[in-house]
């Protein structure tokens, strides 16, 4: 028993740094998994408070760009408001062929000016242009536009000519006709007046005789003219075809008739036995 202690205690001392030496790295593996853990949410937290942050960024910069568009929009606004009609002028508008607006064709107008107040204006320019018509900004063909550089006294009238020509894709569909006539004041002040703006409709051109017509008659008379000779040439070689009629000789006399191939004793007895020479003989009977 006592030679078993000793042994006992021996095992016991070297199994007992084995089992601590087996348990340290578990316990090492849990404190890290742990700190892991607690990192990675710590991480999660800050990119959450990020992600807060940018957004409110991004309303505060939505914000600050609506607020300098809406800014834009109303000083354009205003400046559009500028330019506008003087009420010591007056405008009017004279159609040359009346309101009709043939595709490819000249269209003209006469506009007169009257100067009503006590300053002169200086007429500068006058343009045409079709728009979209449900969307007056939108332009659909931009005309040139007339430079005047005209000064109208106070009182006075003045009157202009302009002809444009609508463009032949644009038949047969309506658009808007703005008419405008640019002129300042003696103190620089620009108006603008917009004499036409009216959704009109550009008439589809009708000629007598297009392209397309003329292609269509000039292939049918070559589609005719080739019938004719196709009737004729099968006419012409149907009668090339037909054998030609015979036509049979009577034997009258026998001086008509090729008699050399016929034997001299045959020959003999058919002139013995002819009627013709028994008449004869009977005949010089008959005369002594």
């Amino acid at each position: 028993m006592m030679t078993f202690l000793p042994k006992l205690l021996l095992l016991v001392l070297l199994a007992f740094p084995a089992t601590i030496l087996m348990k340290g790295p578990g316990v090492a593996a849990q404190d890290a998994t742990e700190d892991e853990e607690a990192e990675a949410g710590e991480e999660d937290v800050v990119d959450d408070a990020t992600a807060e942050d940018e957004d409110d960024e991004a309303e505060v910069e939505d914000d600050e760009n609506t607020e300098l568009t809406e800014e834009k929009e109303e000083e354009e606004e205003a400046l559009v408001g500028e330019v506008r009609a003087s009420p010591n002028a007056d405008t009017i508008i004279l159609f040359v062929k009346g309101e009709d607006f043939p595709a490819n064709e000249v269209v003209k107008f006469m506009l007169g000016f009257t100067n009503k107040g006590s300053e002169s204006f200086v007429v500068e320019s006058l343009d045409a242009s079709f728009r979209y018509p449900q969307d007056f900004q939108f332009y659909i063909q931009n005309f040139t536009a007339l430079q005047l550089g005209l000064v109208v006294p106070a009182g006075r009238q003045a009157s202009f000519e302009y002809s444009f020509i609508p463009a032949e894709p644009m038949g047969g569909r309506p658009f808007g006709l703005v008419i405008n006539l640019n002129y300042k004041d003696s103190n620089g002040i620009m108006f603008q007046d917009a004499v036409f703006n009216q959704t009109v409709t550009v008439i589809e051109r009708e000629d007598g005789l297009d392209g397309e017509t003329i292609f269509m008659y000039v292939f049918l008379s070559g589609l005719g003219l080739l019938v004719v000779v196709g009737l004729h040439q099968l006419l012409e070689s149907r009668k090339r075809r037909r054998p030609a009629p015979k036509m049979e000789m009577g034997t009258s006399s026998h001086n008509d008739v090729d008699m050399s191939w016929i034997p001299a004793e045959t020959l003999n007895h058919i002139n013995k036995a002819s009627p013709r020479k028994r008449n004869q003989k009977r005949s010089a009977g008959s005369d002594e």
